[in-house]
């Protein structure tokens, strides 16, 4: 076999300064200008997660060029202004790893193309279909024929190879936590183990938020089969420990973020047992580093899934104890969303009382707007979250009319480019009306949804639909009944 043996081409060349965005901040903080930057994104309908780190790195010529959500918020403040004018280089320089060569990546190339699925000489980007050498998923193949929206994954791709691909065997660990699976240097097994710095909790921290943003794009299922090593690795990160406190808080905070990110996916992808698992070990990680915010995700998470498991009343301790969790921490938001988790454990145990307080708490606190204390993970959670997660309390609770009033309201404010999120909400419009005696509009929302699956991978929503068919068979001859019985029949299930 030919060796494996991953060698630099060319030294490494710092990155240059965004001297043009420096300038347009101004007299701003970085936090300041970051909190500008998720307001200008609510204002057009998007959804980022900017904090003084990333503006921090924009400035630093780390990123080169923005991701697409973050290119249109930057366009809508600074109007008349192209990307070029903004510092960031032009998109198509940035794209393919032979252009990252040309510029400032060092380049990793192997003796042998039976290796080339990493950095190497000349090549595409990971498992670029015209790679003959890549290795094969169906579900990344798939994302390279959708549109552009689709490649957002790619954002900041340059410096975070560059962080993953330098140093010891602690950054071989770094290395894995790319869900689209960056290179992994095999040579480096057999180096000594470093401490871990800054770019290893930039690299994790980094992957938690891909995660996020492809299974709002697309789903869990295709996900959750590639999620497993990166978890893994940011543990192994931990193990290797740090000389300082802030790095080390960092590490734990992100790889208990990550922890609940895979959580999800399998909770989303209907993995009850291993989402617990996951949930419960980010749970353990918050309670060891003393970090509330965690613990407090955590319980969210957990009452979340106690719900969909058919556990109300767990639901509600886990949600309680959220709440006690971050209430210090200064978040109306944070806390509004606890609410209606607790309001979705109360109306699993047909409390309609203790549901309805719930959800005028919810409501209540969210009218009191964001604000900095808002945690990055819950940038999904806008109007359009708050009427879905109430239409589903109302759902549970027999009151099939009023679920659908919020349903369909949770698909009309929602943003397009949460694919998986319209999927969702229309799956339960379709869902509400069915079981409300409205089959003729249940099989119209119902067709709205297939015509999402392509783009979508959720079982969640698969389960939805299922059992929306199975309420319509009664009403084959309502109109538009039979063609979304027939076509719902005809979609592939899940293995």
């Amino acid at each position: 076999m030919a060796s494996s043996e991953l060698t630099s081409s060319q030294p490494s060349r710092p990155p240059r300064p965004n001297l043009a965005f420096r300038q347009l901040r101004g007299q701003r903080s970085p936090a300041e200008f970051a909190a500008a930057v998720r307001r200008a994104a609510r204002e057009i309908g998007e959804r980022v997660s900017c904090d003084a780190r990333y503006v921090g790195r924009v400035e630093a010529g780390e990123i080169r060029c923005p991701n697409y959500a973050y290119e249109r918020v930057f366009l809508h403040m600074f109007p008349g202004r192209t990307l070029t004018d903004l510092g960031f280089a032009p998109r198509s320089s940035v794209r393919g790893r032979r252009a990252l060569a040309d510029e400032d990546a060092p380049l990793m190339h192997t003796t042998s193309p039976a290796h080339a699925t990493g950095e190497t000489c000349g090549g595409h980007e990971p498992y670029d279909p015209k790679d003959p050498h890549a290795p094969h998923d169906p579900y990344v193949a798939e994302q390279h024929h959708q549109n552009h929206q689709n490649h957002e994954i790619h954002e900041e791709s340059d410096v975070l190879r560059r962080a993953f691909m330098t140093g010891g065997g602690a950054t071989v660990a770094a290395a894995s936590l790319s869900p689209l699976g960056l290179a992994f240097d095999a040579a480096a097994v057999e180096r000594p183990v470093r401490r871990v710095g800054g770019h290893e909790a930039d690299a994790l921290e980094e992957a938690v938020r891909r995660i996020r943003l492809l299974d709002d794009r697309h789903g869990a299922d295709g996900l959750y089969r590639r999620a497993a090593a990166p978890l893994r690795a940011a543990y192994e990160l931990l193990d290797a420990g740090t000389t300082r406190r802030a790095i080390g808080d960092r590490l734990h905070s992100g790889a208990g973020e990550l922890a609940i990110s895979v959580g999800w996916l399998a909770h989303d992808s209907g993995r009850f047992d291993d989402a617990r698992s996951h949930y419960a070990e980010a749970l353990a990680t918050a309670r060891m580093a003393g970090d509330p915010a965690l613990e407090a995700h955590a319980f969210c998470n957990m009452s979340f899934l106690a719900r969909d498991a058919g556990r109300p009343r767990e639901a509600v301790r886990a949600a309680q104890a959220a709440q006690r969790a971050a209430r210090p921490l200064g978040s109306s938001r944070l806390m509004s969303l606890l609410a209606l988790r607790e309001a979705g454990g109360w109306a699993g145990l047909a409390d309609r009382t203790g549901c309805e307080q719930a959800l005028v708490r919810a409501q209540a606190l969210y009218g009191r707007g964001g604000s900095e204390a808002d945690p990055e993970w819950m940038t999904f959670y806008g109007e359009a979250e708050l009427e879905v997660l109430e239409a589903q309390c109302w759902s549970v609770l027999g009151n099939w009319q009023r679920a659908a009033r919020h349903a369909a309201r949770a698909a009309q404010l929602q943003d397009p480019h949460f694919t998986r999120n319209i999927a969702l909400y229309t799956a339960e419009l379709a869902d509400d009306l069915a079981r409300g005696g409205r089959p003729d509009e249940a099989a119209a929302a119902g067709m709205r949804v297939l015509d999402l699956l392509d783009q979508v991978q959720s079982s969640r929503v698969q389960t939805m639909l299922a059992g929306t068919a199975r309420v319509l068979l009664p009403h084959r001859r309502a109109s538009g009944v039979s063609a979304f019985l027939e076509r719902h029949a005809s979609v592939p299930r899940k293995p």
